[in-house]
């Protein structure tokens, strides 16, 4: 395994710099990545970054808002947080959180605290946050991160964050603030450093020996050129939030599912979905079938036969999709 590290805080030439290793770089390779962020939000790429944010807050503190490739929800990132990036080959692995967080996993326990694998992609102490994981699959190519809460200012991620009110009772908690912690809490006198080359000993000890790589020049240059042509574009970071007159929200056993929908005279001129779940599928070819059909079920039932719909949206069916768009 390579283990690439670079300097750069800016979110934009970062994100740029995961997709870049994961489509360009060699793909006989597989890599682990350790980056962090100054103050950003990354929202999932299934979400409406307008409703994830708190706008104002952003402004005020100059905060980054970018949208990375995988699914998921949103998250806040500053130099108290470190984030892993895995790149390895799919060997059936795609959406086994487990896996591949693993090594994070262990090196907490032979620093002697007790995290665990908690929910649907969470790692926890305690049964407080300390990591949220998202996976996506291009071809044979598997993509994994994660953050890692070391020393963050929390009361920042409170603020930053404009968490969904379904989101928070559906868990069962009051806030954001209440479900999170940070490593160091449990770890006092330990750096993010330290940390950091912990963490590289453990996955040294696995199967997997490391070696390191810097990016090139050429290697910047074609991240800095997706960084101006995507990352830091309004388009890719918040283009893709709806103007829509019918918004309706569900969570399902997947995650959070909105759902944003124009009708005119009862045909749906324009359908968009959002959400922090995870699936394969383009999104697009899903509204597409949608765009011009009648707002009845059994018209929605037949411009979506033959669909596989898990492949799009994870863990809802065909039926709880029609029914929440009808109902």
């Amino acid at each position: 395994m390579i283990l690439i590290q670079w300097p750069e805080t800016d979110a934009y030439f970062n994100l740029a710099a995961e997709e870049y290793v994961f489509s360009q770089l060699d793909r006989q390779q597989e890599y682990l990545l350790l980056w962090q962020n100054r103050n950003a939000i990354v929202v999932g790429l299934h979400q409406n970054t307008c409703e994830e944010i708190n706008p104002e807050f952003v402004e005020q503190n100059n905060v980054q808002v970018v949208r990375r490739l995988t699914g998921g929800g949103a998250v806040y990132h500053d130099l108290g947080n470190l984030n892993f990036t895995f790149v390895v080959n799919a060997d059936g692995k795609g959406f086994n959180f487990r896996l591949l967080a693993l090594p994070v996993i262990q090196t907490l326990n032979h620093l002697g605290v007790a995290a665990e694998f908690n929910g649907r992609n969470d790692l926890t102490i305690d049964g407080l946050k300390i990591s949220g994981n998202a996976e996506m699959m291009k071809g044979d190519r598997l993509l994994h991160h994660g953050t890692l809460l070391f020393s963050s200012n929390l009361e920042t991620l409170s603020g930053a964050l404009k968490v969904k009110g379904d989101k928070i009772e559906s868990k069962g908690i009051k806030s954001v603030r209440s479900r999170v912690t940070n490593i160091q809490d449990h770890l006092p006198g330990l750096t993010i450093d330290a940390f950091k080359k912990v963490l590289v000993e453990e996955i040294n000890r696995s199967d997997r020996q490391i070696t390191e790589y810097i990016f090139t020049e050429a290697d910047r240059a074609a991240i800095t050129k997706l960084r101006e042509e995507k990352y830091s574009t309004w388009d890719w970071n918040y283009g893709q939030s709806p103007d829509s007159n019918i918004k309706k929200e569900r969570r399902f056993a997947g995650g959070g599912l909105s759902l944003y929908m124009t009708v005119h005279k009862g045909l749906i001129q324009s359908f968009r979905i959002f959400g922090d779940f995870f699936g394969e599928g383009e999104l697009s070819e899903l509204e597409q079938r949608l765009v011009g059909v009648e707002m009845r079920e059994d018209a929605i039932r037949t411009a979506l036969d033959g669909v596989d719909l898990p492949a799009f949206i994870q863990g809802l069916s065909s039926d709880e999709f029609i029914k929440m768009i009808v109902s």
